[in-house]
């Protein structure tokens, strides 16, 4: 005999698997938030990094740049330059410069003059001399920088350069020196030895983050890889110029990066983040101005490397939550064990002896609590089994007949409604002027009639007088039987309005319906809960006048060519409303090429999409001029299936018209 297992083995069962489920989906979820935490504190982390990083490079080489600017106003300075071989000008500059190179912070000080060119260059590495190092050769490329600087600096630029006449490659402050007219007659300023600067400011023991620095067109300043250093950028020369943005994976992107790069400089306060795809791997770059220096400090994070989030932290997160739910799960299977399983073994073996036909059962002793409500519960069936067992049969009989003789009356009665509502809607169809319309516009009309029962409250007018016509789209409140029957009083309040004034002015006949209408139910005396009111939309046309008279009840007309719509609005009050509506014909141009479309409020009140939301008049204008220009049959389909795709799984609410016609081909 197969073992199966108890009440105690399943609930200890089901217990562990919701413990694992919860616990599964707690790591889901965890990993997720830790995901969405990474790369939040990832934002945070770069951009304090940056902050940090722009004020460390900010305070000493502003500094520097400070006391360079200074060296090059000095009155001594430009005496020197222009007196260059006067040994008392020559004897105050150096004196002047011996004080200027000890505040440095590279140690060092560099005069160039425009006049002889030549080269005078102090510092701790090399031995101190007041000649000049060497003279720049304008024809030389490696002096190249400094003929440039002249012609394109207005102040100064902090260019990073390799000096192959000194041997040294360093992080250079050009300042340029004028004399008291203004003239450029020279540079002066510092150095910071290139390996020096990268230790301080850009050589960080920081994983997964890589600081570097850039000038206004992204190429690299400073960089923990010095090969990627565009040596002479500084002073506008082309050649080795390298930019971050061109080592960026995806090409399309350059662009946004140099929007960053722009916003940054715009607002020099503020710190900018882009994720990009750096060497395969999407990073988070921050950027953020130094006016003064003319550099973007830049930071790229890699949020799978960076230490953003304590990883200690995560694993007692983990632990303590695991151990909680062990916790938890042994105090739930206790309390289980003996509020509920015990006495739902013990009613068990009770359910089983009745099951049996052994009413007489001995149940366990009932308590206050709901398993002491369901033992006496079962007490009382088995008092009560067995007489009901006795009946049953003969009750279930006797049901069963009366069900099936309900069954077919209603059966019945449902054909004979069904049917006598098939023939009004056939009544219905036939009153409606579909073959008056097709003898007037051919195939250059189309009739989308929806309705949401089998019958409906919209239907639409048509006649003819000689060339011109009438023709017209009514919505009655309601829709099923009752729209129905509103729209018969509808048509014969129409019919004899039109009748009385002819078909040249629709506000008129508007008008006339409305008292026509007014005084039928009146008379009828139907209740006030009955809603009577109805949207009209008329148009007379003569085409070939060219014109076209609107008015409408709540109701609006549209035109388009393919490429504009024009909606006119008629009167905000529909026929019959609870206060008469005044209505006003409006004259409108038409001309070949127009599609004039008239319908009710069922499509525009559809429910659809993904939220739900009515379709709405925005829509219905920009789907009348996608299908203006189709022919009529194309541009009904067209309508029905928007209709479906936008209704989805959402039921049609109301009857639905949509009523079109060309002036252009009448």
């Amino acid at each position: 005999m197969r073992q199966t297992l108890g009440l105690r083995a399943k609930s200890l069962i089901a217990l562990v698997a919701a413990c694992i489920v919860v616990l599964a989906l707690a790591a889901v979820l965890g990993m997720q938030t830790l995901s969405g935490a990474r790369g939040y504190f990832s934002e945070a982390y770069a951009e304090n990094f940056t902050q940090l990083n722009r004020q460390r490079i900010l305070a000493p080489v502003s500094r520097d740049l400070a006391l360079a600017q200074q060296l090059a106003r000095s009155a001594v300075t430009r005496r020197m330059l222009l007196d260059e071989e006067n040994p008392d000008a020559r004897a105050a500059f150096f004196a002047e410069a011996r004080g200027f190179q000890q505040a440095f912070g590279g140690g060092n000080y560099f005069l160039i003059s425009a006049l002889s060119r030549n080269y005078y260059l102090n510092g701790e590495d090399r031995e101190y001399s007041e000649q000049p190092r060497y003279e720049l050769d304008p024809e030389d490329p490696d002096d190249a920088w400094f003929f440039r600087s002249l012609a394109e600096t207005d102040d100064y630029n902090i260019n990073v350069n390799i000096d192959h006449n000194l041997g040294v490659t360093r992080v250079w402050i050009n300042v340029i020196v004028r004399d008291a007219q203004g003239r450029k007659i020279g540079l002066a300023g510092t150095g910071i030895d290139l390996t020096e600067f990268l230790d301080r400011f850009i050589t960080l023991e920081e994983p997964g983050v890589t600081p570097m620095i850039l000038n206004a067109g992204g190429a690299f300043q400073a960089h923990p890889q010095p090969e990627l250093i565009a040596l002479g950028s500084g002073s506008g020369l082309e050649e080795g110029r390298l930019r971050l943005q061109d080592q960026l994976d995806d090409p399309a992107r350059q662009g946004e990066f140099e929007q960053l790069l722009a916003r940054a400089e715009r607002e020099p306060d503020q710190v900018f983040q882009a994720w990009l795809e750096l060497a395969g791997q999407r990073t988070l770059v921050t950027v953020g101005w130094i006016e003064a220096l003319r550099w973007h400090v830049t930071s790229a994070v890699d949020p799978s490397q960076a230490q953003v989030i304590d990883p200690r932290w995560v694993s007692n997160t983990l632990i303590g939550l695991a151990f909680l739910l062990l916790v938890l799960l042994v105090l739930f299977a206790a309390a289980v064990e003996r509020m509920l399983l015990r006495p739902l073994r013990q009613l068990n073996d009770s359910a089983l002896e009745l099951a049996e036909g052994h009413f007489d059962v001995n149940l366990p002793a009932a308590g206050s609590d709901e398993v002491g409500q369901l033992t006496r519960s079962f007490a009382s069936m088995a008092q009560q089994l067995e007489r009901y067992t006795r009946n049953l049969e003969q009750r279930v009989a006797e049901r069963t007949r009366e069900l099936q003789r309900a069954n077919a009356e209603m059966e019945a009665a449902n054909q004979q409604i069904s049917a006598s509502i098939e023939h009004a809607s056939l009544i219905q169809q036939a009153m409606l002027p579909q073959r008056r319309m097709r003898e007037e516009f051919g195939q250059d009309h189309f009739i989308w009639w929806r309705p949401r029962d089998v019958v409906g409250g919209d239907f639409y007018l048509f006649r003819a007088d000689g060339d011109a016509f009438l023709i017209g789209v009514i919505d009655c409140a309601g829709h099923g039987v009752p729209g129905a029957l509103m729209t018969m009083l509808a048509r014969a309040a129409f019919e004899d309005a039109m009748n009385r004034h002819g078909i040249e002015s629709p506000a008129r006949l508007l008008t006339q319906a409305d008292e026509s209408l007014r005084e039928m139910i009146q008379q009828a005396h139907l209740p006030p809960a009955i809603a009577t009111n109805m949207d009209v939309g008329l148009a007379w046309v003569d085409p070939a006048a060219g014109k076209l008279r609107f008015a409408g009840a709540k109701s609006a007309i549209y035109c388009s060519d393919g490429e504009t719509v024009s909606e006119v609005q008629g009167n905000r009050r529909a026929v019959c409303d609870r206060r008469p509506g005044d209505y006003h014909d409006q004259e409108l141009d038409t001309h070949d090429g127009l599609t004039w479309y008239l319908a009710s409020d069922g499509l525009l009140d559809q429910a659809g999409g993904e939220h739900g939301y009515g379709y709405g008049r925005s829509r219905f204008c920009e789907l009348v001029k996608r299908l203006a220009r189709l022919p009529a049959a194309q541009q009904r389909a067209e309508l029905d299936a928007e209709f479906r795709n936008w209704s989805g799984e959402h039921p049609q609410r109301d009857d639905v018209t949509v009523l079109a016609f060309k002036t252009g081909a009448i």
